[in-house]
């Protein structure tokens, strides 16, 4: 069941939809933040498409970790599709109006897509932890029925919990066309736009929040502390140089994407500081999709090698 068959536009007594404000605060830049933010878009879609499909045309990337990278990249093509779109659109008008309906369904399939990659990085934090920590057990504990089981209840508790929040959402009120001082239908502003009490729905997206980030994310540190210890112990300084290089980069993600997502979602009230969680809703929805493939395929030869392999046989390129 999607959100727009939960009743949604019959609880808003009769308001048309929201005006999404965007960028208005800084009309000068408009013309500047569509080209960065449409080049951006473009470029995190075709390279984790590029990614998606050179992870199922190369036999030999079949692997657990591979497998995982290639359901992120699949998520990260349509979790910012979910907002950028809308944002262009509105940077473009000057303010896109958007009917409750299509803001609940925005909002919906924007948390289930956060909320799966969550899970996913934690995921492949656990596979790592063992690939580095068990080397000699991994493709017993890894085997395929286990990914696969790992990936279903990624995607499914993404997807469902947020169904509870949608519920809430559909119960609130909202008159007339009302002002949404964001680039698209985020939880904090929508609250604040709300004509009725909303202290029930945002103790349950706090409730939430807990279990739905602070939970993978404890669970992310954990794995990475006892990857670093693991990697202490290589006797090559140069693999354990170029462990902690890798480590430390996919970390630094992790925890910006978290620490981001966090400091929104466990504050839903804070209504003074809109316009910082606008700007750290960019972190998240713009950066994060196009760094997340960038940093777990950089110094990845495997990848790099299959790609240039299936280019090469397609005829584009002769190597």
């Amino acid at each position: 069941m999607t959100p727009a068959d939960t009743g949604c536009v019959g609880n808003t007594s009769g308001a048309a939809g929201f005006i999404l404000l965007g960028f208005q605060a800084v009309p000068a830049l408009k013309p500047l933040l569509f080209l960065i933010f449409l080049f951006i878009y473009l470029l995190t879609v075709a390279g984790n498409t590029l990614i998606v499909i050179t992870v199922t045309l190369g036999h030999h990337l079949h692997s657990p970790m591979y497998f995982f990278l290639g359901n992120l990249s699949f998520l990260e093509v349509w979790y910012p599709t979910t907002t950028v779109p809308t944002m262009l659109a509105g940077i473009l008008t000057g303010g896109r109006l958007i009917s409750y309906g299509g803001c609940i369904s925005q909002f919906y399939f924007f948390v289930s897509f956060a909320g799966t990659e969550c899970i996913l990085l934690t995921v492949m934090a656990y596979d790592r932890y063992v690939a580095i920590c068990f080397p000699l057990r991994y493709a017993a504990l890894m085997e395929r029925g286990l990914c696969l089981k790992l990936a279903v209840i990624a995607w499914l508790s993404g997807f469902s919990p947020p169904v509870v929040t949608v519920s809430f959402l559909c119960r609130l009120h909202f008159y007339g066309h009302k002002e949404v001082d964001h680039f698209f239908c985020e939880f904090a502003p929508l609250v604040k736009a709300a004509c009725s009490d909303t202290s029930v729905i945002e103790m349950t997206v706090f409730i939430l929040a807990i279990s739905m980030l602070s939970i993978p994310f404890v669970l992310v540190i954990v794995s990475y502390a006892y990857i670093m210890s693991a990697i202490l112990r290589i006797p090559s300084a140069i693999g354990r140089q170029r462990a902690f290089s890798t480590c430390s980069s996919h970390l630094t993600v992790v925890i910006i994407y978290f620490g981001t997502l966090i400091s929104i979602y466990l504050t839903p009230t804070s209504g003074h500081y809109l316009h910082l969680n606008k700007a750290l809703s960019l972190v998240y929805t713009v950066a994060t999709p196009l760094l997340n493939p960038i940093i777990y395929t950089l110094r990845n030869k495997e990848i790099q090698r299959t790609f240039r392999k299936a280019v090469t046989n397609a005829g584009f390129l002769e190597i």
